[in-house]
């Protein structure tokens, strides 16, 4: 699991220290993606709803496999 926080981590896939709401994924996805937060939250809703129940299984694990920000050492 280490091995894919990783790979999330260097494809900029990282939960951020700010926009959080609960976990920070929907803020990770947005930014990203380049969008807002708020644009990425409502976006993740509307999809999900044509998948009804995925909801319970896609956020907790983007949550457990998507790094904090925190986590992530700074590499330039």
């Amino acid at each position: 699991m280490n091995a894919i926080s990783t790979a999330f981590a260097q494809q900029g896939l990282v939960r951020p220290r700010d926009g959080r709401v609960l976990g920070g994924v929907c803020a990770g996805l947005g930014r990203r993606f380049g969008l807002t937060p708020w644009i990425a939250r409502l976006l993740f809703v509307l999809l999900l709803m044509v998948l009804p129940g995925s909801q319970l299984l896609v956020y907790p694990l983007l949550w457990i496999l998507m790094p904090s920000e925190e986590d992530v050492p700074l590499t330039r």
